[in-house]
């Protein structure tokens, strides 16, 4: 608070002014009792006012007078006595004041609305732009000046000539200040090297903060303030002593003024979402995107518009920042109130930017112009305060900055620490660890084995048939399928055989079923054993049913296969006294055979392979049927 406060008492007041303050009345300012070697004098009160009316200094005890103005002040709403005039027109100002001695004195001019000339005692000593009677034989211009001269003892003449058509507001609106060649000189300098100072600290933290968001993308707080900060910084060097215009006295003055404008309007936004990237759960966004589209609308107006329109406007854009700093202010009361970590340094900067914010606001408004407010005008007397604020709260955020810094370096030197301790003792832990991690490599190795085994097996058991370990039908649906894609693909052809054990029911009646389990394992036996085909395979299908797959044979190689496996089923001579077929246990077998196409499938192989096997059984068993394929 003590910054803060130090801060606006030096930046606010000049040196040296004089405690009495004196006034102009009716246009005369008796300065006789003062010391100008100590006292720097505000030319402030009622000047005679010329309107519509550029009178050189010879001729002005010809002209009429329209009456007496507050300088300083706008002209706008002046009355005359016929209407209230506005912001354009022209006019010349008057001044006399005494001094008590002869002596060389000087006196800060600052900018006026639009552009001026100025006399003192007859002798022109300033000008700004082109004084004139319209807006195409005007030109404007913003050009503080200091003029020195030899003051008469006594009565002393200033004539300024002020002309506007390019701003809301017209005439004189700041102080012209009156004293000695050093004072004069000093504040002109001290200003200066003032807003030099400030745009320089402002510009190296805006590049310092865009070059931290560079590195690091996810910190949209350096981005925000960082822009921030560059956008005031340009600013300071268009208001205040106006030193843009020292280095570039050409430079245009609606581009000059659309700058000017929209580094304030575009600067509102921008520091709300600075904060509310800072403290998001404080801020609502939606009353964030009515500022960013205020701002964008207001913008685009200073963008598109001459400063003619777009500062009539300005009022409104004012009485919005007010708005939103009221609205800020209750976020920091409650930010304070909750004790967030390190929310002082934020918020000790951000009230000396809003205070100093305010200040400037109200300095230039329309309520300080044209009303002629004694209160505000007791309040405020100084202008562009916002660049020292945007310094104090650009200082605390550095001070936040270099404190997370600072204690990422300490946690950074704690882990340190403890990584040199481990790299001590490094080799130990790593052969330990190595150690440790072939065993389990070996153990997982091992059990990586077992497990491929078990699957093998558990895969094998789930395709075998646990009676006669011959293919179940489960392998049987997914051999018959591959083979058959397989033969369609080459045009090759393939058989099927589908066999039956005749009068199996009775066998197991008449001798039981262990007896029956042990003929269709060696009737299983017998199938596998007589196939010689490296491609041929048989599966049990189920109950005393077995069935063969044969790719790449043919018909008459397929039925002799199946005859082949009958005789030696036969061959096998296990007795069955129950078989009407024959004394021992025979089979009847079914044959089909194709080329496959893709107008049938292997379901209509097996079909015509069934079909086959009733026309054995139905024969009297004990033989081997063929049936081609019905389309």
């Amino acid at each position: 608070m003590i910054l803060i406060i130090a801060t606006f008492l030096m930046a606010s007041c000049s040196n040296h002014f004089s405690n009495s303050r004196p006034k102009a009345q009716q246009g005369i300012m008796d300065l006789t009792q003062i010391q100008f070697e100590n006292h720097v004098i505000q030319l402030d009160g009622e000047w005679e006012f010329y309107w519509n009316q550029l009178i050189d200094p010879n001729e002005i005890d010809n002209g009429m007078i329209t009456g007496y103005i507050d300088v300083p002040s706008s002209w706008n709403h002046y009355k005359t006595e016929k209407i209230a005039i506005s912001g354009d027109g022209y006019a010349t100002y008057r001044l006399t004041f005494l001094t008590d001695k002869k002596e060389r004195l000087a006196l800060k001019i600052p900018r006026m609305h639009t552009a001026y000339k100025l006399w003192v005692n007859g002798e022109l000593m300033g000008r700004s732009g082109i004084v004139g009677t319209t807006k195409n034989t005007m030109t404007p211009q913003y050009l503080p000046q200091v003029a020195f001269f030899e003051a008469n003892k006594g009565k002393n003449e200033v004539v300024i000539q002020v002309s506007n058509f390019y701003h809301r507001s017209g005439g004189i609106l700041e102080s012209i200040k009156l004293g000695s060649e050093k004072q004069i000189l000093g504040l002109r300098y001290k200003k200066i090297a003032y807003n030099i100072f400030l745009f320089g600290c402002l510009m190296c933290m805006g590049t310092y903060h865009l070059a931290l968001f560079i590195f690091r993308k996810k910190n949209t707080s350096a981005l925000y303030f960082g822009t921030f900060c560059i956008l005031i910084g340009i600013r300071t060097l268009l208001v205040g002593e106006c030193f843009l215009i020292y280095l570039f006295p050409q430079f245009n003055w609606e581009i000059y003024h659309k700058i000017m404008t929209l580094t304030y309007y575009l600067g509102v936004p921008i520091i709300w979402m600075y904060f509310r990237s800072v403290f998001p759960t404080y801020f609502n966004v939606r009353i964030l995107k009515v500022a960013q589209m205020i701002g964008t609308v207001f913008g685009a107006l200073v963008i598109l518009t001459p400063a003619r329109i777009f500062t009539v406007v300005n009022p409104l854009y004012q009485i919005w920042t007010i708005i939103a700093m009221i609205y800020l202010s209750t976020v920091f009361i409650k930010i304070s109130a909750n004790k967030e970590k390190d929310s002082w340094f934020i918020v000790l900067g951000a009230s000396a930017f809003l205070l100093s914010t305010l200040n400037d606001i109200i300095f230039v408004s329309v309520w300080m112009n044209d009303s002629g407010s004694i209160f505000l005008k007791t309040m405020f007397r100084t202008g562009d305060l916002s660049s020292t604020g945007l310094l104090v709260f650009a200082f605390a955020n550095s001070l936040l900055l270099a404190k997370k810094f600072s204690k990422s370096l300490e946690q950074e030197e704690i882990i340190t620490a403890k990584l040199t301790e481990v790299n001590k003792n490094l080799d130990k832990i790593v052969l330990h660890r190595t150690e440790a991690l072939v065993k389990a490599n070996e153990k997982i190795e091992q059990q990586k084995l077992e497990l491929e085994k078990a699957n093998r097996k558990l895969k094998d058991l789930s395709l075998r048939d646990p009676l006669t370990e011959l293919w179940n039908r489960r392998k049987y649906d997914e051999s018959i399928k591959l083979e058959w894609e397989r033969c369609l693909k080459y045009k090759r052809p393939i058989a099927l055989i589908i066999m039956d054990v005749d009068y199996f029911k009775e066998y197991n009646d008449y001798y039981g079923h262990l007896a029956g389990d042990k003929c269709l394992i060696k009737v299983g036996q017998t199938v596998m054993s007589s196939l010689s085909g490296s491609n041929h395979m048989v599966a049990r299908y189920g109950g005393e049913e077995f069935i063969v797959i044969l790719p790449d044979t043919d018909k008459e190689e397929a039925v002799k296969i199946a005859d082949m496996l009958r005789q030696n089923i036969e061959a096998l001579h296990i007795f069955h006294e129950q078989s009407l077929a024959s004394n021992y246990v025979t089979v009847s077998l079914g044959v089909s055979c194709t080329i496959p196409d893709i107008n049938i499938s292997y379901e209509d192989l097996f079909r015509a392979a069934d079909m086959a096997l009733y026309q054995s059984k139905d024969g009297g068993r004990n033989q081997v049927n063929f049936c081609t394929i019905k389309s």
